[in-house]
Order: C-alpha cells, then sequence, then structure tokens
C-alpha cells in the first residue's frame, strides 16, 4: 500500500478560550468573505456557527477556527490541532 506525507502549509487561526472571543473570531471569518454566526441557546453552550465547504459547522469554546490555504474557514478540536499544526514565526 502507498503511504503519502502531508504537504507542509501555512495556515490562519485563532482559538476560541471565551464566548467574549466569538464576535472577534466571526468578524474575521466574515471580512473574509466567509459566514459565520455566534449565539447560545438558554440552556446550551456557546457555540459560533461557519458555513464551510461540506455545510455548517459547529465550533464551541477550546476549538480552534482554522483558514485553510484556498480561503475556507472550518473548525478544529483542540487535541486535533495541537497534533497537527505548530507555530511559526
Amino acid at each position: 500500500m502507498p503511504k503519502f506525507r502531508k504537504k507542509p502549509v501555512v495556515i490562519e487561526a485563532e482559538r476560541i478560550y471565551s464566548c467574549l472571543d466569538m464576535p472577534r473570531i466571526c468578524a474575521w471569518i466574515e471580512q473574509c468573505g466567509g459566514k459565520a454566526t455566534y449565539g447560545q441557546d438558554d440552556e446550551g453552550p456557546a457555540e459560533l456557527l461557519i458555513s464551510t465547504l461540506e455545510g455548517v459547522m459547529t465550533a464551541r469554546i477550546g476549538d480552534y477556527v482554522i483558514k485553510g490555504i484556498q480561503g475556507e474557514f472550518y473548525p478544529c478540536k483542540c487535541l486535533i490541532f495541537q497534533e497537527t499544526y505548530e507555530e511559526v514565526n
């Protein structure tokens, strides 16, 4: 079976530390041409809803929001992000 390595790419990402980060991240997505909304149900957690190439996806506190190499946005769980990406200077 052939094996493949993921090409190294540099992406932009923001982590959602609290619900106070959601308006800023939502504005970033929209300034770059994406679509996102945020809010909180009476009993549920705060959520950021992001329109992705696969449909609407949900990001919550602790997740990262990634801007991909073609300008697309999508959420990523913290553990997966930390295993996949490292910060560049």
